[in-house]
């Protein structure tokens, strides 16, 4: 096609990109080159909640609803879609990251409880992890949950005083399904999203502090983790640090970081950013296909829909 005539069909996408988001709570927006194979060029972001102090923790219950945190109101969200949002847990501990384990419980990082637990059926809360030796956690601040039943967190010191941390690293933790909580990894500043690859081969973890940068390593058969690599560098003068991360059934990695969510193919290529109208803090798949990206962005909660599958506990 001659140059002149690609002018206006570059255009034609732009405007139709924008055109359709017409309502107050749908923000238009420019879907990168990269991504248009992953997202529809009409995709809107829309507001779904909003006026939170600082949302986390997303994750979508197989009955049909998505839990998040709140974390400085101490609360644990419900919402379906099409209805208002509940509370469904206060306190909660403060709770910052949230998944299912294999009998569909919540796993719950207390941030301010410095713990880890889960919620039994019958409301009760079992503590899977509070103390590493006879030293007590930081601030335990995202989970992953493994097809075997075992159970990965993150332990970064926000919100613990200098004076108040009894460990002298930040470490990455595994609860195994007889209940043996194991050291992982001590080398990361400030260690916060985690995610699986779909065959469970990886574990990519984000580390929030000045290192801006994604770390994958090699899943070994006895649930320890070897050969760390730096998998992606998330380096702008954009506000916001990697945090939260999903991956999608091709492999590609979902990142809330500076300025949006950040998409890397499983080779570490980024594919482009897709920009929020507030900083994201993390992200979970949702609705009955799969395909709706849900992301916790400060004050408000966010989706959008996309073309592929996601990764779901």
């Amino acid at each position: 096609m001659h140059r002149t005539l690609l002018i206006p069909v570059f255009i034609a996408l732009i405007l139709a990109s924008f055109l359709h988001c017409t309502t107050n709570n749908e923000y238009s927006t420019v879907i990168p080159s990269g991504l248009r194979t992953l997202i529809p060029l009409d995709s809107c972001i829309e507001l779904i909640a909003a006026d939170f102090r600082f949302t986390e923790g997303p994750v979508w219950h197989k009955d049909g609803y998505l839990l998040f945190s709140d974390i400085p109101a101490d609360t644990i969200y419900k919402l379906k879609p099409g209805q208002k949002t509940a509370v469904f847990r206060n306190p909660s501990g403060n709770s910052n990251g949230l998944t299912f384990d294999n009998h569909g419980r919540l796993i719950i990082c207390e941030h301010g409880n410095r713990r880890v637990t889960r919620l039994e059926k019958d409301g009760k809360l079992t503590v899977l992890a509070s103390h590493y030796g006879n030293k007590r956690l930081n601030s335990p601040n995202d989970v992953v949950v493994k097809s075997d039943g075992s159970i990965y967190f993150t332990d970064p010191p926000y919100g613990v005083e200098v004076e108040d941390r009894e460990l002298e690293f930040q470490g990455v933790y595994r609860v195994s399904p007889e209940g043996k909580l194991t050291l992982l990894a001590k080398d990361f500043a400030m260690p916060n999203g985690l995610a699986f690859s779909p065959d469970e081969k990886v574990l990519y973890i984000t580390d929030s502090s000045e290192r801006m940068h994604i770390r994958a390593f090699q899943v070994l058969p006895d649930g320890t983790l070897a050969n760390g690599r730096i998998f992606a560098e998330l380096k702008t003068d954009k506000k916001g640090a990697p945090d939260g991360l999903k991956v999608d059934s091709l492999g590609n990695l979902w990142v809330a970081g500076p300025g949006g969510v950040w998409v890397f193919n499983k080779n570490g290529e980024h594919l482009g950013t897709l920009k929020f109208p507030e900083i994201p803090a993390n992200c979970a798949w949702g609705d009955r296909d799969g395909k709706t990206l849900y992301v916790t962005a400060r004050t408000g909660l966010y989706r959008i829909r996309t073309s592929v599958r996601g990764v779901k506990p």
